[in-house]
Order: structure tokens, then C-alpha cells, then sequence
């Protein structure tokens, strides 16, 4: 999702500001970074930064629209790809977030950790996220077949349920084993 250090330095200053927001948010957590932290990173000034983002509060929600869109681009090809590849639907998902869960940079979900560090004090944060969990579980209905209830909404729990388990450092392949049960529970296969 994030460009290399030359075509960073090359991308106009909202960009870069948006892409080092994007890394320190998601690496350090969004109260950790300050605003003279990003400013450094993406090699603007205050006056360049606040042209752009008028507060840090617009800058994270376009954080917060940045990371969804990359995220969904990234898991819809990374579930086609692994089923044009002759996986199963359940098998598309494991490798899919296996691949996420070995990224060395890996933090968990950037929307779930908005939503503890910003959800008490800021419901639009909560409005987000509600919004790219529904696109989620839509991805996965689409994954998995549409059923007379939802498989989307049940399988995104569980999905997010992964998640904060790997994030807590539990052994990935014991947790996405944990997952697979779940999967075929609710789908039958």
C-alpha cells in the first residue's frame, strides 16, 4: 500500500502526508503520533500541513478512507487469487489472512484499533468502522455463497475475533485452526 522512498518523496504534499499518517497511525496508534511527527515524515511544514488537513481530526479520517480502500482492494484480490488458485472458500480466507498475519509489519486491524483508541470520544470513528466491518462481511457472503442469513456478518466476527488473537501473539496457525472450525460450522463445508 505504501510507495517506495523515492516515488514517496515525488507524491504532492497531501499524499505524502496521508501515506506517513497512514504508516505512523497504523505502527504507533493515532494518540501516539503527533502532528510534528507527520509533518516530519512526509517533509512538509506546519503552514503545508494545515493547508491540507485543516486538523488532525480530518487527517485521520482520511487515514481511516486511505487504509479501508487498500485494505478491501487487497483482500478481494487476495481471495480471488487463492480461489482462481483451486482453494476452497474456507482455504481462499486462511491463506488470505495467513499472508496478512505474516506481514512483519502486521498490527492487527487498523479500524478495530481506531475504534479503542477513538470509539468513547468520537462516534463518526465508530461510523467507520461499522462500515468497513459491513464491507467486509460482504466480501465474504459474496466468498462464500449467499445464504437465506448473512454467512458475511458471522464470519467477520470470527475474522476480527482472529485478528485481535494473532495481534495478542497467539501462535497463528493454532488461531486461524480455531478460525477453519468456525468457517465450517457456519457454512458447512
Amino acid at each position: 500500500m505504501n510507495p517506495d522512498k523515492q516515488s514517496f518523496a515525488a507524491l504532492p504534499p497531501r499524499e505524502r502526508i496521508l501515506v506517513a499518517a497512514h504508516d505512523l497511525f497504523y505502527s504507533e496508534g493515532i494518540r501516539a503520533t503527533g502532528v510534528d511527527r507527520i509533518i516530519d515524515r512526509s517533509s512538509v511544514s506546519k503552514v503545508t500541513f494545515y493547508r491540507q488537513y485543516a486538523s488532525k481530526d480530518q487527517l485521520i479520517r482520511a487515514y481511516l478512507d486511505y487504509r479501508h480502500q487498500g485494505w478491501m482492494s487487497w483482500f478481494k484480490s487476495s481471495l480471488l487469487q487463492e480461489s482462481r488458485d483451486g482453494a476452497s472458500a474456507t482455504e481462499a480466507l486462511l491463506r488470505t489472512l495467513r499472508g496478512w498475519f505474516s506481514q512483519p509489519h502486521f498490527r492487527g486491524c487498523a479500524f478495530l484499533n481506531a475504534a479503542a483508541e477513538l470509539g468513547s470520544t468520537d462516534p463518526g470513528i465508530l461510523e467507520v468502522v461499522r462500515q468497513h466491518k459491513e464491507d467486509m462481511a460482504c466480501v465474504l457472503d459474496e466468498l462464500f455463497g449467499r445464504h437465506a442469513v448473512s454467512a458475511g456478518q458471522s464470519l467477520s466476527l470470527a475474522v476480527d475475533g482472529t485478528i485481535v488473537h494473532v495481534q495478542m501473539g497467539q501462535p497463528v496457525e493454532e488461531v486461524l485452526g480455531s478460525l477453519k472450525v468456525i468457517v465450517e460450522s457456519i457454512v458447512g463445508r
